[in-house]
């Protein structure tokens, strides 16, 4: 399920009910247990019903082998794997939402939305192991636990987020040439076009700075990485048809739509999903061509 790398924003949808607000008050009229209850069968049952429609989606038609290891750290430029670390990451601070909201203290919420993230991406590693075609990843085992991680480095360090995963996406025409593996439509693109994927770290400026500073909320300075001329997984293989794959580095400006939170829950949670976005916005691009470009906007 190497294609499983790509950003678990779907998986927002089924919390979404979870991410209410910015802040979680504590109010004696609310019912934690019953919340703990929805989250825990809530949770559980669409995890469940997740890990089966895609063990199915993608192992129905295959018969499964003796668990085995494969080494693909070297493919695909590791976007990939930075796509295991944007989802493990996004799918710890779901759960660490849904945890809060449930009423957990805010440092128990992170700690166990920490190690849910982990112990639900491990699955997926283990469906790969079973199957002859792929293969458990190590590097996607330490994607993912480094994903995770970096919500609760951040938490233990600052008592906040302040650096955001981001994600961008734009249709290549390298899919056209291998549809059944990068896509033959804008849905399967999205997850399995490499060429098209940006991840992005963005970082909130203003909470780097002194209380007093007057640097905008919701302006952000975000870095990229990406990476084009990829048909197969490998370099060589690339290479043999013409293309030489090169990596992109980007700096460019993002939003911290956080900023904008007020009390209507809805609105929050609509914010919080899309704040896993990167939106357009101008970008420097340097690239491993050697070569350097500037993007009035760049998504």
């Amino acid at each position: 399920m190497k294609y499983f790398s790509i950003p678990l924003v779907l998986i927002f949808a089924l919390l979404l009910p979870f991410l209410l607000s910015a802040q979680i008050e504590r109010d004696t009229t609310i019912d934690f247990n019953k919340r703990k209850k929805i989250v825990w069968i809530g949770g559980s049952t669409a995890y469940a019903a997740t890990m089966t429609s895609l063990s199915l989606a993608w192992y129905g038609n295959s018969e499964q082998g003796s668990f085995r290891f494969f080494d693909d750290n070297s493919q695909w430029l590791q976007i990939d794997k930075v796509g295991h670390f944007y989802s493990a990451y996004h799918l710890s601070a779901t759960s660490a939402k849904a945890f809060r909201w449930s009423g957990m203290s805010e440092k128990k919420a992170m700690l166990w939305g920490t190690l849910t993230g982990i112990a639900l991406m491990t699955p997926i590693e283990i469906l790969d192991g079973f199957s002859p075609e792929f293969g458990a990843s190590w590097g996607d085992f330490i994607a993912n636990t480094s994903g995770s991680l970096f919500l609760y480095g951040q938490y233990a360090l600052w008592k906040e987020v302040r650096i955001h995963p981001k994600f961008s996406f734009q249709t290549t025409n390298f899919a056209a040439q291998r549809p059944d593996v990068l896509g033959s439509n804008f849905s399967e693109q999205l997850l399995k076009d490499y060429n098209g994927q940006t991840y992005w770290l963005s970082f909130d400026i203003d909470k780097f700075l002194s209380e007093k500073n007057r640097f905008p909320k919701w302006l952000n300075v975000a870095v990229g990485y990406g990476g084009k001329n990829m048909i197969f997984a490998n370099d060589a293989e690339n290479q043999e048809i013409g293309l030489t794959p090169y990596r992109q580095y980007y700096l460019g400006l993002d939003f911290d739509l956080t900023a904008f939170y007020g009390k209507n829950k809805f609105w929050n949670s609509v914010i919080y999903v899309l704040n896993a976005i990167r939106l357009p916005a101008p970008a420097l691009e340097y690239n491993t061509q050697g070569k350097w470009r500037g993007h009035w906007i760049y998504f």
